[in-house]
């Protein structure tokens, strides 16, 4: 099973990359974050038209939204809202094999990494709270998950460009990393990507727009994740981060796909 994540920003602004995506890596299962489209809007007939008829959809006007398309059936699917807001940022899916998979967009945090001044880095505490209680009490290590997607924290040091320069950064902080191990820990997520990837070697999975040269700078920062739990750990089989993709024409996302193969 080739699972792809992907933070798109905006799926019908870059629908040719998604299909792109589709045939030069042939995923059986796509996720995606910032779809930034309200369901009855997604571009949807095309997408099956390539093979992914199973498709999960939850989104929203201009702003977040995710998705998963599938190749292989969902024996059922779901959404989760966090904070007491219906603001599409979970959805999850049942897939063969007794898989539960996770498609999860964190709040991203505003630029000020104090709760009390600013409410969007509040809200992303409170939602890796609130998602981490969830885990420890509805779900169990030995249920068979996956959970992917734009996590908005880069937790380790070879994770960002610079450790010492973005640890006063929201994305790299000592509490959203605090924050993030706990929802890790909370059923033995296995981190597929650095499963692979020794964790003193730097990856990145998203470049700023902001960067004239991001190729040149390479100041990026790994935002995006794959996690298995224990049962599933033996099944990896490889992982890839397609980083010539932030510069796919016309109009690449600041994030890049992560492609994980498991053997189940």
């Amino acid at each position: 099973m080739r699972i792809a994540t992907w933070n798109i920003n905006s799926v019908r602004m870059r629908l040719d990359l998604l299909f792109r995506l589709m045939e030069e890596e042939r995923p059986d299962v796509i996720c995606l974050q910032e779809t930034k489209v309200v369901n009855a809007d997604f571009p949807l007939a095309p997408i099956v038209e390539r093979g992914y008829a199973h498709t999960h959809v939850h989104g929203m006007k201009s702003y977040n939204g995710v998705a998963i398309l599938s190749r292989l059936p969902f024996e059922s699917h779901d959404v989760q809202h966090w904070c007491g807001k219906q603001d599409c940022r979970h959805a999850l899916a049942h897939l063969p094999g007794g898989i539960e998979l996770h498609s999860v967009y964190i709040p991203a945090g505003g630029d000020i990494p104090d709760p009390a001044v600013n409410e969007k880095f509040a809200h992303k505490l409170q939602f890796l709270d609130e998602m981490t209680d969830w885990l420890r009490t509805q779900r169990s290590p030995d249920r068979r998950m996956v959970l992917v997607g734009d996590l908005n924290i880069a937790p380790l040091e070879q994770d960002v460009w610079s450790h010492k320069e973005l640890l006063s950064v929201v994305s790299h902080t000592p509490i959203e990393v605090e924050k993030l191990t706990a929802m890790q820990n909370s059923v033995g997520w296995v981190d597929a990507m650095r499963h692979f990837v020794p964790p003193d070697e730097k990856l990145y999975t998203w470049w700023s727009y902001r960067a004239k040269d991001w190729a040149a700078s390479n100041r990026g920062r790994r935002l995006d994740h794959v996690w298995v739990t224990p049962p599933l750990k033996d099944a990896l089989r490889g992982q890839r981060v397609l980083r010539d993709a932030r510069g796919w024409e016309p109009k690449p996302s600041d994030h890049v796909p992560v492609i994980v193969d498991l053997d189940v």
